[in-house]
């Protein structure tokens, strides 16, 4: 059985000369506790300063639903994230943080960065990069 991999589309950035911060926010995000087969919820925010391209976001929420049914760590999954977006965006920095609901008393919060400058670039094969060039203003 083959699994199709989740699709980002990128855009060129409509400002590259500067420097400028987005922030996407999944308030929604879920995958399942490889352990107990019980779900995971949490709140995904992705902060990162583009350079040449940027996601559209539809994909993004798609991208983020093809974790739903995935048995997965909470630090597995914070890294695959950055990998993945780092991969086909290739920002100048990137922060992504989980927040991962309360359960059996703990909660958890997962952060990792990436910064181009200093760190190596990653090279994700999970995913399928697909480029919207017609220019948006």
């Amino acid at each position: 059985m083959t699994l199709n991999k989740p699709e980002l589309i990128v855009f060129p950035n409509p400002y590259p000369e500067r420097d400028y911060e987005i922030t996407h926010v999944n308030p929604e995000f879920t995958s399942v506790c490889p352990v107990t087969g019980l779900p995971d919820f949490g709140e995904i925010t992705v902060r990162f300063v583009p350079d040449k391209l940027c996601v559209e976001l539809k994909a993004l929420k798609y991208y983020f639903i093809s974790f739903r049914n995935r048995g997965i760590f909470y630090e597995a999954v914070i890294n695959e994230i950055l990998e993945d977006l780092v991969t086909a965006m290739e920002p100048r920095r990137m922060e992504v943080t989980g927040k991962f609901s309360t359960r059996g008393g703990l909660h958890s919060n997962v952060v990792v960065t990436f910064t181009k400058s200093k760190d190596t670039m990653p090279h994700s094969e999970r995913i399928v990069i697909k480029n919207f060039e017609k220019p948006v203003q």
